[in-house]
């Protein structure tokens, strides 16, 4: 997919997969994207599935972030199902929370370093849950 829509990538389209972003900065710019997206698709002979496009949203969920005209954000839900994460009892809790977290370190400041006291126990024979990997993990 990412080839087909090359000529567009990071211009005006964003593609994971088969989902794929259109976004521009106004109106006008947007509908003239659309055009664009839907002559390359035909031309490809690709087809979408109308029940699953949004069209002329001024926010969107998109792969765990919200995007609008502020910028990127993290979708909420996802904070509430980090934080809720219960504190890690084993190697494989400890990967998996931090597989979660660091899709999102870019918003967590100092995160390389609050990452490095969890990743330590990850050592073999070394898993150890102490208050300072307690401390990281609530921060």
């Amino acid at each position: 997919m990412n080839s087909i829509f090359k000529p567009f990538l990071r211009h005006f389209v964003l593609v994971f997969f088969d989902d794929i972003l259109v976004y521009g900065h106004s109106w006008p710019d947007h509908l003239d994207h659309l055009s664009q997206v839907f002559d390359l698709l035909r031309q490809n002979s690709l087809v979408v599935k109308c029940s699953k496009c949004q069209f002329g949203q001024t926010s969107i969920d998109y792969l765990g972030h919200i995007i609008s005209s502020k910028g990127l954000q993290v979708d909420s839900a996802k904070i509430q199902a980090i934080e809720s994460s219960p504190p890690p009892s084993s190697v494989k809790d400890v990967r998996d929370f931090l597989g979660l977290t660091g899709y999102y370190r870019r918003f967590v400041k100092s995160y390389a370093q609050l990452a490095s006291l969890l990743t330590d126990i990850l050592k073999k024979d070394a898993f150890k849950w102490s208050d300072l990997e307690s401390k990281a993990f609530l921060q």
